[in-house]
C-alpha cells in the first residue's frame, strides 16, 4: 500500500534534479554581463561573477543529492516544473541586482526587476538608465530575450503537451507539420528548431538597428528586447532617445514579426524557399494584422486632429510606432503616450489585453482567444433568433468542437478574475484607481508601463504593491491556469 502511494504521488526527487540543473545552466547567464563590464570598464562586473559562483553551489547542492532520480515524469509534474521555472530563476536572477552597487535596489525592487525581465513585461523600478554599467543594461536585456525564448517553447512545445486553455487544440488549422501540437517528433527538436528561428531573427534585427545607426551595444540589447517583445530600453528616453523613424519603422516590423506564432515561421521557412502564403491562410494572422491597422487608423486620426505633431508623416511614425508597440505588449516608447488624449491611453491599454498571437513572445489574452470569443457571441446571437438550428464555430475551413469554446471561455473568465482580484488588492494599498487599473493591466498583460503614478517606472510605488505586481507577472505569463492549478487541493492529492 505504503509502496503504491509513493508510486502514484509527486516524483518530488526527480523535480528537485530537474531544478537543480536548471539553476545550473541558468548560472552561465551572469558570466556574459561579466565580460560586458571587462569590456567596457565602467564596474558591475565583480557582482555578476559572485552572482555566478552562489547560483552555481544552489543548483549543484540540488542536483548533485537527486541526481541517479530520473522517474518517468507526468502531466502533474509538468505543471509543477513549468512554474518552477519561472519562479525559481525568476529569484535566482535578482542576484546581481542584489549585489549591484550601481543600481542600489531593495529586495522588493530587484524581484521586480529580475521577474520583470524574465517575463518579457518591462516594467522598472531603475531610474537613471543612460547612467547604469552596460553590465546592468546587458543583463536587463538578456534576460527579457531568455524569457522571451522560455515563452515560445512553453507556449509551442510545452503547454500543448500538458493540455492548456484550449489552445493546443488550435494546431488544427497550423498548417504545415505543427498539427500534431510539435513542431517535429520531439519536444526536444521542436525547442531546437525554435532557438533557430528566435536567434536568426535576432540576428536580422540587431544587423538592422545598427545599419540604421545605433551603437553595436545598443543594436544588440534592443534586439533583444524587441524579439522578446520585453521593452526594456539603454535609455530612459526609450526609443525616442534615438530620434529616428527609420528605427521606429525597424522596430515595429520586429515587433510584429515577434507577435505572430512562431509555428507559422516554421511552416513558412523549412519548406523548400519562402511560403508567404501560409501566413495569409492564417485566421489568427490575419486577425493580428487588422488589428494593427484599425489602431494605427484610430491613433493617427486623432492625432492629426489635435494637432499635437507638426507634419501628417511625423504623427504617423508616432501613431503607428505606439499603437503597434503597446498592442503586441512590448511598451517601448517614442515619447510619453499617456500625454496624449486620454481616449488614446486608455484604449492601447484595452488593446494591451488582445495581445499578439499564440505561440508568440507577446503577452496578453492572445489573439485567436478573442477570435474565438467573437464567433462564440456571434453564434449566440444566432441561436437567439434560430433556436432550434445548429450552428458550428469554423476557423478557416475546420469546425472547432464546443471543448475549445468551453476552454477559452474558462481561460477568459479566470483571467479576468485575477484581473479583477490584483486590482482590488492595489486599491486596498490605497492605489488609486487608474494606476491599479493600468498597473494590473500592464503587469498581468506582460505590457510594462501603465498610466498615472507608473507611466514611466514603477519606483514609487510601495514594496507590498510590487509583490502583487510580479504574481499578476506570473499569472500573465504562465498562461493563468499553469499557475492557478496549483492552488487547488486536487492537484497536490495522490
Amino acid at each position: 500500500m505504503a509502496n503504491g502511494l509513493i508510486e502514484s504521488g509527486m516524483h518530488y526527487r526527480t523535480i528537485t534534479r530537474i531544478t537543480g540543473l536548471l539553476i545550473g545552466l541558468f548560472s552561465i547567464t551572469m558570466l556574459p554581463p561579466a565580460l560586458v563590464a571587462f569590456i567596457y570598464e565602467d564596474g558591475g562586473g565583480t557582482a555578476f561573477i559572485k552572482a555566478f559562483f552562489i547560483s552555481l553551489f544552489i543548483g549543484f547542492w540540488l542536483w548533485y543529492p537527486n541526481r541517479h532520480n530520473k522517474a518517468e515524469l507526468k502531466t502533474r509534474e509538468g505543471f509543477l516544473i513549468v512554474v518552477l521555472f519561472w519562479t525559481v530563476l525568476g529569484a535566482i536572477g535578482t542576484l546581481p541586482f542584489l549585489l549591484s552597487k550601481q543600481p542600489d535596489l531593495s529586495l522588493a525592487d530587484s524581484i521586480f526587476e529580475s521577474f520583470s525581465a524574465l517575463t518579457t513585461t518591462g516594467a522598472t523600478v531603475i531610474v537613471g538608465l543612460d547612467n547604469l554599467p552596460k553590465a546592468i543594461l546587458f543583463y536587463r536585456h538578456l534576460l527579457q530575450w531568455l524569457g522571451g525564448m522560455g515563452i515560445i517553447v512553453l507556449a509551442v512545445a510545452i503547454l500543448p503537451v500538458l493540455g492548456i486553455g484550449g489552445m493546443q487544440l488550435y494546431r488544427a488549422e497550423i498548417p504545415g507539420p505543427v498539427k500534431d501540437s510539435k513542431m517535429t517528433p520531439r519536444i526536444a527538436e521542436t525547442a531546437k528548431t525554435l532557438w533557430y528561428i528566435y536567434l536568426m531573427l535576432t540576428l536580422a534585427c540587431a544587423g538592422a538597428y545598427w545599419l540604421a545607426g545605433m551603437s553595436a551595444f545598443d543594436a544588440i540589447c534592443h534586439s533583444f528586447s524587441t524579439i522578446a517583445i520585453g521593452g526594456f530600453s539603454t535609455h530612459d528616453a526609450s526609443m525616442g532617445y534615438f530620434q529616428s523613424p527609420t528605427i521606429n519603422l525597424i522596430c515595429v516590423v520586429f515587433l510584429l514579426v515577434a507577435a505572430v506564432n512562431f509555428s507559422l515561421h516554421f511552416a513558412a521557412f523549412s519548406r523548400r524557399g519562402i511560403n508567404f502564403k501560409v501566413y495569409f491562410r492564417d485566421a489568427e494572422f490575419k486577425a493580428l494584422i487588422g488589428i494593427q491597422l484599425l489602431l494605427t487608423a484610430i491613433c493617427f486620426a486623432t492625432l492629426y486632429h489635435s494637432g499635437i505633431y507638426d507634419t501628417p508623416e511625423q504623427t504617423l511614425d508616432h501613431a503607428l510606432f505606439q499603437a503597434v508597440s503597446i498592442s503586441t505588449t512590448a511598451g517601448f516608447g517614442t515619447e510619453s503616450f499617456h500625454v496624449w488624449p486620454l481616449f488614446l491611453p486608455i484604449l492601447l491599454m484595452f488593446s494591451s489585453f488582445i495581445g499578439g498571437s499564440g505561440g508568440s513572445t507577446a503577452g496578453g489574452i492572445k489573439v485567436i482567444r478573442v477570435v474565438l470569443l467573437l464567433l462564440q457571441g456571434s453564434r449566440e446571437l444566432k441561436r437567439l433568433i434560430h433556436p432550434r438550428a445548429m450552428f458550428s464555430i469554423r476557423i478557416g475551413s475546420k469546425a472547432l468542437p464546443d471543448r475549445v469554446i468551453d476552454a477559452v471561455w474558462g481561460f477568459f473568465s479566470a483571467y479576468a478574475l485575477v484581473f479583477v482580484i490584483c486590482m482590488l488588492i492595489l486599491m486596498a494599498m490605497g492605489m488609486d484607481a487608474i494606476t491599479a487599473f493600468s498597473a494590473t493591466a500592464a503587469c498581468l498583460n506582460n505590457l510594462g508601463p501603465g498610466l498615472g503614478e507608473v507611466a514611466s517606472n514603477y519606483a514609487s510605488i510601495g514594496d507590498g504593491a510590487k509583490y502583487v505586481l510580479v504574481v499578476a507577472m506570473l499569472f500573465g505569463r504562465l498562461e493563468i491556469f499553469t499557475l492557478l492549478v496549483l492552488f487547488t487541493p486536487t492537484f497536490w492529492k495522490n
